[in-house]
């Protein structure tokens, strides 16, 4: 599974290479996107082996959902927190492509550092209290909302216009074109930052499932964003790297997970390369699955509340909540609903690329 994530991976970067200098009409480095890919991810693969063994060795040790499925008892004693060794890193090869002087890389490293830390919070708590529950909801949801706004204010102050952008705007295919939000542009982007928190640390549930989609997701976003800013691109690719990487040891059975520091960070990571843009369409695309993760749980918990309400009893849509979960109980094995979800994911990321060329 892995071997087919990689080619596909590296075709799909080597043909994008080819032609994005048609894009953005001025011939770029050679490998300018497959570079920081592959460098990020033989560096986050070689980082895995040096640090499983150090957080084995400090009990830092995934809390199993007690509610979860049965067949995930075996998961009890893995690692976790793999987010503090493969977020670096895509974070460290990124600000070195771009000559650690590009101002849309610089803020979304930051807004991806401080989801990061927000993870890594809940992270420690959880190992703390020998429970699956670290933050409350509430508090996680304010601080991801702050981190969000602060970024919308951080844009409004700086100057990240370009010639296809106009900073507080949205970017739409024509006929619509750039639509100027102004002040909504703050609600816009927190909400953005929020969903994406969620949507990536919900659906990391199964072995390599959200790590897979996070690297769709990012070359993606790569390709939508390239005319608006190549470093953004290249920030991009470098973290879809990093998501492999982690991949050689999160895949089925997984030796790590990556926890909320692994998972609010991607999910920061990829709301900053759409705020900075107003590649807003092409994320919602590529995310489509991370959207759906969050959905159902959605769904179950209304349908649960109404149901209760009305008849007295509790009744659900789905077996379990995340989606993935029901797939599971409905007698898929981990490895097929994984795959599956990398191919869907694919082919959102094309299309979101598609969008995001016709936008700029």
């Amino acid at each position: 599974m892995n071997a087919g994530l990689i080619t596909s991976l590296v075709l799909f970067l080597l043909a994008f290479d080819w032609f994005s200098w048609r894009i953005v009409k001025i011939q770029l480095e050679t490998f300018y996107f497959l570079r920081p890919f592959l460098i990020s991810a033989a560096l986050s693969a070689f980082a895995g082996w040096l640090y499983i063994p150090i957080v084995d060795n400090m009990k830092i040790h995934q809390i199993i959902r007690e509610e979860g499925p049965k067949t995930h008892s075996s998961k009890r004693g893995t690692p976790t927190m793999g987010g503090l060794f493969f977020v670096p890193i895509g974070i460290v090869v990124a600000s070195h492509m771009t000559n650690y002087n590009s101002l849309p890389v610089f803020g979304s490293i930051l807004a991806t550092l401080a989801f990061g830390g927000v993870g890594l919070i809940d992270d420690l708590l959880s190992c703390i209290k020998s429970h699956n529950y670290g933050l409350p909801g509430w508090i996680k949801l304010i601080l991801q909302a702050a981190v969000g706004l602060w970024f919308s204010f951080w844009l409004g102050s700086t100057n990240i216009s370009t010639a296809s952008y106009r900073k507080l705007s949205v970017l739409l295919p024509q006929p619509f074109g750039p639509v100027y939000l102004g002040s909504s542009f703050l609600a816009l982007t927190a909400f953005c930052f929020t969903a994406m928190g969620n949507g990536v640390n919900l659906t990391d549930g199964l072995d390599g499932l959200a790590g897979g989609i996070a690297a769709w997701a990012f070359i993606g976003m790569s390709v939508a964003v390239l005319a608006v800013s190549p470093d953004l691109a290249v920030f991009g690719a470098s973290m879809a790297g990093a998501c492999v990487g982690f991949l050689f040891h999160n895949r089925y059975k997984a030796s790590i997970f990556m926890g909320d520091t692994g998972s609010l960070g991607l999910g920061g990571a990829l709301a900053a390369m759409a705020s900075c843009t107003g590649m807003f369409l092409p994320l919602f695309i590529c995310s489509l699955l991370f959207v759906m993760e969050v959905l159902s749980v959605i769904v179950q918990v209304f349908s649960v509340q109404v149901t209760k309400r009305l008849y007295g009893v509790s009744r659900r849509v789905f077996r379990m909540a995340p989606i993935h979960h029901h797939f599971e109980l409905c007698g898929f094995k981990e490895p097929v609903i994984v795959a599956s979800a990398y191919f869907i994911a694919s082919i959102l990321a094309l299309i979101a690329g598609c969008i995001g060329v016709l936008s700029a």
